[in-house]
């Protein structure tokens, strides 16, 4: 460590080495480009830094990077509009898993057809290791509520999922 640091800044280094590969890992799944979640991850430290001295809930870090780097996501499609019903193609994927084993057993298809407001408590539980308490208050949200979407994803990821072995696979296999 330089000696001319300040504790201030070691103390958001020992931060920054800490959770820079959960922060990457959840923006990879959310944006599933490795150069484009390295550029949102640098992005997220380079708030959180600004934001440092106002950062004072230890217990707390986590869900507060965490929230950075879903806003720093989100803010890349700020403008864009997309002109699907995630709905209606999560209805027709479930009605071709039931007849089609293939479809049923891709872990990875199913997971992102998930609707967002299902899936992203889902990765910020698997892949952050985050609380319910601390996804509601990364999305601005009620911890019922989020659980309440979390039961929902795991329901849909069965159903998509059909009676595959994969669907009996631990939580953190499901996001493989």
């Amino acid at each position: 460590m330089d000696m001319f640091a300040s504790p201030r800044r070691a103390r958001f280094e020992t931060v920054v080495r800490a959770y820079a590969n959960d922060v990457f890992r959840y923006l990879y799944w959310l944006c599933r480009d490795r150069n484009l979640a390295e550029d949102l991850s640098q992005e997220t430290f380079a708030r959180a830094w600004a934001a440092w001295e106002d950062q004072r809930d230890e217990k707390a870090l986590k869900a507060w990077l965490f929230t950075i780097a879903r806003n720093e996501h989100a803010r890349l499609y700020e403008r864009k509009r997309l002109d699907i019903d995630p709905e209606a193609e999560l209805d027709g994927i479930v009605s071709r898993a039931a007849s089609d084993p293939g479809v049923a057993t891709d872990i990875r298809r199913a997971r992102s057809l998930l609707p967002g407001t299902s899936r992203e408590p889902l990765l910020l539980q698997v892949l952050g290791g985050l609380s319910s308490a601390e996804i509601a208050g990364s999305l601005g949200s009620t911890e019922e509520a989020v659980n309440m979407r979390l039961t929902r994803a795991r329901r849909t990821l069965r159903d998509l999922l059909g009676d595959a072995p994969a669907a009996k696979a631990p939580r953190k296999e499901l996001l493989k």
